[in-house]
């Protein structure tokens, strides 16, 4: 092999066998979906978190005809897709179809959206509002219609980057011609919103089969109580997607436990404001009392904000603390990584590790057993709030 090659760089085999090949240390390089974003000409937004999605700088966004910006938050690279986009007042976004999922919830506005399939004459027209939830079925054309004078504001996600960076092919996302027949029904209740409540088929918790969430900040949630005391869940299962999301609220003078999983969990506040502290699961569960306190992530949002649970590597610990005198209502984004998606062979055991406390072998962190400095500042930050604290006293003492 020459040795050197004009433009061609040529490799060198490590000398002995005690060096080793390669660089050793090296910069992540862009993903499709990287490549895909930064060619879109508008903002990509990379943080923890931010206060209010709002407020994220807009830009003209040729594909979609309105302005918008790429959200990806720590973490969940790779593993799922999000932005805001802004639909002109008394205007509307460009009719589009794509080969991944994607969910909507309503920022700010109202409006129509229009969903067909090119094979069908079949056109399914629903209205939206602040606060609505919505589903587009998998390569289905769709078009977003304001329904005002004043521009609206939509937060989306989607399961792109898994499809972009494994196909690697935009033209085979955008302009495919295949037909999810399975995940599109011409049915006229196939918009229709849905209150019934049964098990999902993998923990057994509360889950609604609907497309459509017409108030996500008000609707009925049935009581869960594994996060905190009085807390309560939903799972909308929408459009037959592997995209998987919840909806949870903590009452008010309340919090979580903090518990420990991998990234990909994005908390986005609904109603109500509060704070999340994340830490990685290696400081363990007093990170304050040992020392550890200033690697210890923060974050205060309030409606419209969003923050990762775990914003990359290993698994991190998270605990969410509602302030506000109303409820802290959050929806809950994971993209294809539901709980039923983890590692192992199908019909393997598992259990529900992060509502199972640390002596029982899960990754929550009973009351008792956390750092002094949660309950201290909790406790300082209500009263700063004009909010009386909930918590029993009796959740901080070792059960005998």
């Amino acid at each position: 092999m020459p040795h050197d090659v004009t433009g061609q760089q040529h490799w060198h085999e490590p000398t002995g066998e005690v060096a080793k090949a390669g660089y050793g240390t090296f910069k992540k390089l862009a993903t499709p979906y990287d490549e895909f974003m930064a060619g879109e000409g508008i903002p990509v937004f990379r943080e923890l978190g931010i206060n209010k999605a709002q407020n994220l700088p807009l830009l003209p966004w040729k594909r979609t005809g309105g302005r918008g910006s790429y959200v990806q938050l720590f973490g969940t690279e790779g593993k799922w897709g999000c932005y805001v986009v802004e639909v002109p007042g008394s205007g509307a976004l460009h009719p589009e179809k794509h080969m991944y999922e994607e969910i909507y919830l309503v920022l700010e506005g109202r409006g129509t959206t229009e969903v067909w399939l090119e094979t069908e004459s079949k056109r399914h027209i629903f209205e939206w509002q602040q606060g609505s939830m919505f589903s587009i079925p998998m390569n289905a054309m769709h078009r977003i219609v304001n329904g005002s004078s004043a521009p609206a504001l939509l937060l989306g996600g989607t399961t792109a980057p898994v499809v972009i960076n494994a196909l690697n092919n935009i033209e085979a996302v955008f302009n495919n011609p295949y037909v999810f027949k399975d995940r599109f029904s011409e049915d006229d209740n196939f918009y229709k919103p849905r209150d019934d409540i049964e098990p999902d088929p993998v923990r057994g918790l509360a889950m609604r089969r609907t497309n459509l969430v017409p108030d996500a900040v008000n609707c009925d949630l049935p009581l869960d109580n594994r996060r905190s005391p009085g807390y309560r869940r939903v799972e909308p299962f929408m459009t037959n997607n592997s995209f998987y999301l919840w909806i949870g609220q903590h009452e008010n003078g309340r919090y979580s436990k903090a518990h420990a999983h991998t990234s990909a969990a994005v908390l986005i506040c609904v109603k109500g404001k509060g704070y999340t502290y994340t830490w990685p699961e290696r400081l363990g569960p007093t990170p304050w009392k040992d020392g550890k306190g200033s690697e210890v992530r923060r974050l205060d949002y309030e409606a419209g904000g969003m923050v990762t649970a775990a914003p990359g590597g290993a698994r991190w610990y998270h605990q969410h603390f509602s302030v506000s005198k109303e409820p802290f209502r959050l929806t809950a984004w994971f993209g294809p990584h539901s709980p039923g998606r983890d590692p192992g062979p199908p019909g393997a055991p598992h259990t529900d590790y992060t509502a199972m406390e640390l002596q029982d072998g899960g990754s929550a962190i009973a009351y008792w057993q956390e750092d002094p400095f949660i309950r201290q500042e909790y406790e300082a930050r209500l009263k700063e709030e004009g909010v009386v604290c909930r918590m029993d006293p009796k959740l901080y003492e070792k059960p005998v």
